[in-house]
């Protein structure tokens, strides 16, 4: 059986961004958990190995982190 890899962290909203993103490369190890602050631009490519963590003016999550 195939262990199962975690895609979306929700209840990771509200953390810090820099243990948000340490929580989710710590849960699934074929990811990069990369820290975004709000109103920034990123790339619109999808990949399975990238998961944008949202962060507001304050560093907290402000939205799901999933892989894309």
């Amino acid at each position: 059986m195939t262990k199962s890899c975690k895609s979306s962290w929700p209840e990771l909203v509200g953390y810090s961004g820099e243990s948000a993103a340490a929580i989710i490369e710590r849960q699934n190890t074929n990811v990069d958990a990369i820290v975004v602050p709000e109103g920034s631009v990123v790339t619109a490519d999808i990949r399975c190995t990238r998961v944008w963590v949202w962060v507001n003016k304050a560093g907290k999550v402000y939205k799901t982190p999933v892989i894309g």
